[in-house]
């Protein structure tokens, strides 16, 4: 008995909070008739650095959202961030879709990437798409959709890694940028291949570290074969020396 009021209050602070709804929370505000030259739908990590060059220039963004907390954090950093599900054709009019010059799909859930690139090709025909892949397979689904750039999540920040790494181990940092630029051109390479190949496809271009095993070289047996069933073979053959006595002989 004495223990159960600290249970309860364990209790409570494991279960997840309640999450707020759009309508209730304070400082956000429904997409409506937004009309930026670029629309970003979703505003994590990745949508968070990709704005960051475009602001720079001045251009006109207009930015959705559908986590209530996220749009009031950005809000702490300087960000207007509209709620709305991109997901929904009523939203993408909303928000501008068919005035801007380019959507960016920034959401990291393939599944409403691809929603919302099927809507965007279908209704907003004009308006280029970019969208953020999050891994091969997506990247492949999105090309076949059309849209006019993609790019895994992870992938340029990976090869910018592995060329630092290169450049530590003592490469000139010339090398590690051709090293690099030799490992994107492979990789095009093995996703064109794919795209019509499947994920199978082009994986003698991917390198791996466990070395490729070469067929052993032939050695010949040091005693000749012999049959399992000598009654079966008949009379053995005649060697050279039989052969020429037998010729001399007239046979």
């Amino acid at each position: 008995m004495a223990l159960t009021p600290l249970t309860s209050l364990l209790t409570t602070r494991l279960l997840p909070k309640p999450k707020q709804s759009a309508e209730d929370a304070d400082d956000v505000d429904f997409a409506k008739d937004l009309r930026g030259q670029v629309l970003i739908i979703g505003f994590g990590r990745f949508a968070q650095v990709v704005s960051q060059p475009l602001l720079a220039r001045d251009v006109d963004v207009s930015i959705i959202e559908n986590d209530v907390e996220m749009i009031q954090a950005a809000s702490q950093f300087g960000f207007k961030v509209y709620y709305g599900d991109g997901t929904q054709l009523h939203t993408l009019r909303a928000s501008g879709a068919e005035e801007a010059e380019i959507v960016l799909v920034c959401i990291d859930k393939p599944e409403q990437a691809d929603r919302i690139v099927e809507l965007v090709k279908h209704e907003f025909p004009t308006t280029k798409i970019m969208a953020r892949a999050f891994d091969r397979g997506h990247s492949m689904r999105l090309i076949q959709a059309g849209v006019d750039y993609q790019i895994r999540e992870t992938f340029e920040s990976a090869l910018k890694f592995g060329e630092r790494a290169l450049v530590e181990l003592g490469l000139d940092e010339s090398e590690a940028a051709d090293t690099v630029g030799e490992v994107r051109r492979r990789d095009e390479a093995r996703l064109d291949l794919q795209l019509t190949g499947g994920l199978a496809a082009g994986r003698q271009l991917m390198r791996g570290n466990v070395p490729t095993p070469q067929p052993a070289p032939y050695v010949k047996p040091r005693r000749e074969g012999r049959l399992l069933n000598e009654d079966e073979a008949g009379p053995p053959a005649p060697d050279a020396a039989d052969t020429a006595d037998a010729e001399q002989a007239g046979v």
